[in-house]
């Protein structure tokens, strides 16, 4: 997880904040009937599962690391985990190495 360095950890983030962040995936997810549910975002640790077309396609994980990178650009977002493992480690990683360059560069 990329340190955020702020004051986060308090409440919860606003669930239609998080939908509307998911990128320009959205358009892919409609087109395929992909879901993304929001199961929680408290103390902006959002939980989300791929449901609908997103259940057993091959593109799953790089639609998840799509998501990852626009929601982890979000001041409110600490950390994104994906209820059912949609998202490798190994893609977790490169994201937030890319994250943290982006950081240092800016």
């Amino acid at each position: 997880m990329v340190d955020r360095g702020g004051p986060f950890g308090r409440g919860v983030v606003d669930k239609q904040l998080i939908l509307d962040s998911v990128g320009p995936v959205q358009a892919v997810l409609d087109a395929h009937d992909g879901i993304v549910n929001v199961v929680d975002t408290t103390d902006g640790i959002i939980m989300i599962s791929l449901e609908g077309g997103c259940t057993g396609c091959g593109s799953t994980p790089m639609t998840a690391m799509q998501i990852y990178y626009s929601l982890m650009q979000l001041d409110e977002v600490n950390d994104v985990v994906f209820q059912n493992g949609e998202l490798p480690e190994y893609m977790r990683q490169f994201i937030d190495e890319k994250l943290e360059s982006e950081a240092n560069n800016s």
